[in-house]
């Protein structure tokens, strides 16, 4: 799916013209990438969250000619899906993950006090 593709789907869904779908697109995406610009990270809920990232600068070597350069710092877009958004591309593995997490929280109420206190002394 293209933005073409999206500002359809929207105009659709909506009751819109493309022109005003196209813009309310237009402010979206520019409204998450100046936020992400500024520092700013811009959640969405079941989505997942953007926010920038910050990438050191580091030693890297030319493929071709083997010579040392380096690479300098930089700062990247990043985005992090939400648990409802994997969950829906991959509902397997979300389905495995939420019956793991019970486990884990059974297996550690199981621990005897004792222990616990024990490895803190």
């Amino acid at each position: 799916m293209n933005k073409t593709d999206l500002i359809q789907r929207l105009a659709d869904q909506h009751q819109l013209s493309k022109a005003e779908a196209g813009r309310i697109l237009d402010t979206l995406l520019d409204t998450v990438v100046t936020a992400v610009k500024k520092g700013d990270s811009v959640t969405v809920p079941g989505f997942g969250t953007f926010k920038q990232h910050a990438r050191a600068a580091r030693n890297g070597v030319n493929p071709s000619t083997g010579e040392k350069i380096k690479i300098a710092a930089a700062k990247l877009p990043k985005f992090t899906p939400g648990a409802t958004f994997k969950a829906a591309v991959d509902p397997k593995a979300a389905a495995r993950k939420a019956g793991a997490a019970p486990a884990k929280k059974a297996a550690a109420a199981k621990k005897p006090v004792a222990a616990k206190k024990a490895k803190k002394g």
